[in-house]
């Protein structure tokens, strides 16, 4: 049993710095100035002036590119999450609550795309895109945001655990039509399942690099990972250095949102989860 739990203990360390090293590195790293960067230890600190000036210099380069990246991840993931966990929210009570022809195949065709991996899609995206006339498009990005698959299914365990059939048939006797009763008494239900998944979506969304790689090349649409690898590219093969250290202080302005929203709704999707057991 000692063992055992040293064991799990020792595990759960080596994830514990697996995780916040690179993040330790990043913050450190931003604090340094171009020569520090290169000629000090990676973990050694530098100064909050250099930090400050770091940043200065991050969101005026390239006449505040970085802006229009964040923004634009923004809406990529922001607003695609949001209405992808919508929908897969409807799709999932659908297949859970109600009948309809063919219910089940249709289901099998969600669980085929959970297993697409998402950059083995981004070809026949891009060849879909530029038939309808989308490539190099905010739109040839933001659709594909909006199908989310894995969603869907989770939104139907989540509609077959929490809500209970006997409240839906009250609903429809009392003469709520379907809408209604599925905005009322099942979404408020199946709350801790839209957070999931618009988590879920949201990180996938802001990560997402090879789509936007595939599909853009006008650079003021870009989303930030896209754009910090054109500036991580320019110092390796270009000879420009200074690059390297906008690359470094935009990723940890890019890690900042993410762990926000995290922070943010994390006690809703508790409340909801504890809520979910106790019924």
């Amino acid at each position: 049993m000692l063992l055992s739990k040293a064991g799990v203990t020792a595990m759960l360390g080596l994830a514990t710095l697996y995780t916040l090293l690179p993040l330790t590195w990043l913050l450190l790293s931003s604090t340094k100035s171009r020569e520090d960067l290169f000629g000090t230890n990676g973990f050694a600190l530098g100064g909050e002036t250099h930090l400050a000036a770091n940043l200065s210099h991050l969101f005026a380069a390239d006449g505040g590119v970085y802006v229009r990246w964040l923004i634009n991840t923004v809406l990529y993931a922001g607003v695609g999450a949001l209405l992808a966990s919508v929908f897969g929210v409807a799709a999932g009570y659908a297949f859970d609550k109600l009948t309809f022809p063919g219910k089940e195949r249709l289901f099998s065709l969600v669980l085929l795309g959970v297993m697409v991996p998402g950059t083995a899609m981004a070809i026949p995206l891009y060849l879909l895109a530029a038939k309808a006339g989308l490539v190099n498009t905010f739109w040839g990005v933001f659709i594909p945001g909006l199908v989310f698959p894995f969603g869907v299914y989770l939104a139907r365990v989540f509609s077959a655990s929490y809500v209970p059939d006997e409240v839906l048939e009250a609903a429809r006797m009392d003469g709520a039509s379907e809408f209604r009763t599925f905005c009322r008494i099942a979404f408020p239900m199946i709350a801790p399942g839209f957070v999931t998944i618009f988590l879920f979506q949201f990180t996938q969304i802001w990560n997402s690099f090879f789509l936007p790689l595939v599909m853009l090349s006008d650079q003021d649409l870009y989303p930030v990972n896209l754009g910090l690898y054109v500036w991580y590219s320019s110092a390796l093969t270009q000879g420009h250095p200074e690059d390297y250290l906008l690359a470094v202080v935009g990723s940890l302005v890019a890690v900042a949102p993410l762990i926000a929203v995290f922070l943010m709704l994390q006690r809703f999707w508790k409340s909801g989860m504890t809520a979910g057991a106790v019924k």
